[in-house]
């Protein structure tokens, strides 16, 4: 059996085990993360940010509310949990800050605040893979678009504290910094993506912005998710706003050969899946056991697909029916156990496992609202793209 196969068999073997209860005020559950495992142990935490601009942790297994983070005084951009301390999650707010939070505590106030400077708008951020540097995106404001970086240490006993930047990058993107992806195993490799349609990659142990810039890739459209793959993640890829996807490989800058992978002008008209549609791309994942890189996306309706990526093209791998009754905005993949966790506009947390029986079946009906749809994430124009597409 190939590797796709067995994902395809385990893909077929997914059912709901568990729904979170609606919430007093429903919202769109825009990103997700589950804390990592202490040694042994299985994740104890999931977390979501939605469009009531609330931060929410579930417990992982049964999907009970535990915490509401909510005293957010702009949107939220994404919750990332530590890697040390499963217990400590940042999220990214428009108001110029990350906070981070601390699931043992029963209060609303953040253990410590990353402050950005006068102006700047987060609508990205993330944390490396030793907890020792944070960085965000910002918005473009007048000419300027900037990655900001903090220093991270220390954060669980510096109660109340406020941090200030160590510094930033700001020469490299000309529009809107979406989306901030820190290497999953060197703590010094960071690859950002921009409405302005660059993907850069940067080594931040270099000492100014022009040696730390390895590459540039150009997506030619307005990027929505970027990510590492490939053994040892030296390849990058982006799916962009319009359902486009690319596919680079880093690996070959000081060669010949060209990197790029794949490049792929809208999904929805390459990849045919049976009986149903692909409306919208959600973001990718890259499967370290298979060696494969795969992109998830859905329908109006709530229908999931996964779609396998190889150098020859996309191709449907499977489609998850049932869960959601409209369009979902988010997952998180858990690889250990192959559980998965999904999101959407239906104000719906699902959690799917292979051969998991639901305790109380039937698709909950669809929780989307006029308020709701006001607080969507902001679309971004693509006028300022470098090259247009034909």
């Amino acid at each position: 059996m190939t590797s796709v196969e067995k994902i395809e068999e385990q893909l077929a073997s997914l059912r709901i085990a568990k729904r979170s209860a609606l919430s007093e005020e429903p919202a769109y559950l825009l990103d997700i993360d589950v804390s990592r495992p202490a040694q042994s142990e299985s994740s104890r935490f999931v977390a979501v940010s939605c469009s009531n601009k609330s931060v929410r942790v579930y417990n992982r297994e049964t999907l009970n509310l535990l915490r509401e983070y909510s005293s957010h005084p702009g949107t939220l951009h994404g919750v990332r949990f530590a890697h040390a301390c499963d217990s400590v999650v940042f999220s990214a707010c428009s108001n110029g800050t990350v906070k981070c939070w601390d699931v043992r505590l029963a209060t609303q106030k953040a253990v410590q605040v990353f402050s950005g400077y006068p102006a700047n708008v987060f609508i990205a951020f993330d944390i490396n893979c030793t907890d020792l540097i944070i960085c965000a995106g910002t918005e473009k404001v007048e000419k300027d678009a900037f990655l900001v970086f903090w220093d991270a240490r220390g954060v669980t006993n510096c109660a109340g504290a406020t941090k200030e930047p160590l510094g930033v990058y700001s020469e490299s993107h000309n529009d809107d910094i979406t989306k901030i992806c820190f290497h999953p195993s060197k703590r010094n490799l960071i690859v950002s993506g921009s409405t302005d349609g660059l993907v850069n990659v940067f080594d931040i142990n270099k000492d100014n912005e022009d040696d730390a810039l390895i590459s540039t890739c150009n997506s030619d459209s307005s990027v929505s998710f970027i990510g590492w793959s490939g053994k040892d993640y030296k390849q990058v890829y982006c799916v962009t706003h319009d359902e486009g996807f690319c596919w680079w490989d880093i690996a070959q800058l000081d060669t010949e050969e060209s990197i790029t992978l794949l490049r792929v002008l809208d999904v929805r008209d390459s990849v045919c899946v049976e009986n149903d549609g692909l409306n919208y791309l959600i973001g990718g994942l890259y499967h370290e056991k298979a060696d494969k890189l795969f992109l998830l996306g859905g329908t109006s309706a709530g229908n999931i697909h996964l779609v396998s990526c190889s150098t020859d093209g996309l191709s449907p791998v499977g489609t998850l029916r049932g869960g959601h009754s409209t369009t979902v905005r988010s997952f998180c993949w858990n690889l250990a156990d192959e559980s998965l966790l999904t999101g959407g506009e239906d104000a719906q947390l699902l959690l799917w496992k292979p051969r998991a029986v639901e305790s109380s079946l039937g698709k909950k009906a669809s929780m989307k609202m006029a308020s709701s749809v006001q607080k969507r994430v902001r679309v971004h124009n693509t006028s300022s793209l470098k090259s247009r597409r034909k």
